[in-house]
């Protein structure tokens, strides 16, 4: 492991963190401020990045893709919120946990991005005495620097981690230790190799993390951004799955699988907003209408309609939701009104 050189032992500066759920700021700062040093105390991450992800982010219609990716992807010149955020958490945490200074220094504080510093962290929780964590790395980061799609997603990810998992400390905690992140960022570049022709390195990927995480996500299946992959744990997403855009997925055996030796299209496709509670299981070519509810347990066999909640075993609709994505508020908790709904079926 890297040690710490003697200018990096230099007492850290005390900064002071903002939420990120901070409300911005009415009007956004003159251009000729962007391009100031990062100022944690004038200038939230929330407010950063609502500038990078302009609507996206917070739950509306993707606009032209062209239009929204980051400036600073591929531009060392310019400011990366949440890389800035994941810098100044670790150098906290390495001055509050001096025994793990150099642990932060080679993960993160090393690193000139955010792409490197996961690759690093990647590579070397997925290491075997015959996948050396030096070839990892070269292969995550040859795709990560050069997939814009994928800059992005991990951004959104770390920010959906961030946001709607209370266990989820910082985006620093995020990166270096929760295994859905890991697993959902391992799959993304696995697609993007299944997508070139490198099938065979892909699968490797895939098995790779399933004897580590305990994750099975096939490469070929499509996943949005800004999803939550609670623990992780158990996850099964099948071949032909498609997961849409701030889905969230709670821990332990959720499924989503064909029904039998059916070939072709034969896996779930969950649509943008949805929640998917804990140790469901989603059978078949079927869809889970946008912003619906799956609740904890539940079989679905049949078709969810949008913004519904359905529970039970096979699952049916319970009732209706008024909230356009339940991914985001995550407000999934055994209520009265839901067990009287479930007394009901």
């Amino acid at each position: 492991m890297a040690c710490l050189s003697d200018e990096s032992r230099v007492p850290l500066p005390q900064v002071k963190m903002i939420p990120a759920s901070l409300p911005l700021p009415a009007q956004l700062p003159d251009e000729q401020d962007e391009h100031k040093p990062f100022n944690f105390d004038s200038f939230s991450i929330a407010h950063r990045l609502e500038k990078v992800f302009p609507v996206y982010a917070m739950g509306t219609p993707n606009p032209d893709s062209d239009s929204v990716l980051p400036s600073y992807f591929g531009n060392s010149n310019c400011a990366d919120p949440i890389w800035d955020a994941v810098r100044e958490e670790a150098k906290l945490e390495a001055e509050r946990e001096p025994i793990l200074s150099s642990f932060l220094y080679a993960s993160i504080l090393s690193h000139d991005c955010l792409e490197q510093a996961l690759a690093f962290v990647l590579a070397n929780r997925l290491q075997n005495p015959t996948l050396l964590a030096t070839q990892l790395t070269d292969i995550f980061c040859d795709v990560m620097l050069h997939d814009k799609g994928i800059q992005r997603s991990i951004r959104l990810d770390v920010q959906a981690f961030k946001d709607r998992d209370p266990a989820c400390l910082s985006y620093c905690s995020a990166l270096l230790y929760m295994k859905g992140y890991h697993s959902l960022q391992v799959h993304r570049v696995a697609h993007a190799l299944w997508g070139q022709g490198r099938k065979v390195l892909a699968s490797a990927l895939q098995s790779r993390v399933s004897e580590v995480f305990g994750v099975d996500i096939h490469p070929a299946a499509k996943i949005g951004e800004g999803i939550l992959l609670d623990h992780g744990t158990g996850v099964v997403i099948g071949e032909t799955a498609i997961v849409g855009n701030r889905v969230s997925l709670m821990h332990v055996r959720c499924n989503f699988g064909g029904t039998g030796k059916e070939i072709g299209d034969r896996h779930p496709k969950v649509g943008e907003g949805a929640l998917i509670g804990a140790s469901a299981t989603i059978l078949g070519n079927i869809r889970i209408g946008e912003g619906a509810m799956i609740a904890a347990g539940s079989l679905v066999l049949k078709e969810v309609p949008p913004h519904s909640m359905v529970a039970g075993t096979p699952a049916t609709v319970i009732g209706y939701l008024h909230e356009h994505d339940p991914s985001l508020t995550m407000k999934h908790d055994a209520t009265k009104d839901f067990f009287k709904n479930i007394a009901a079926i």
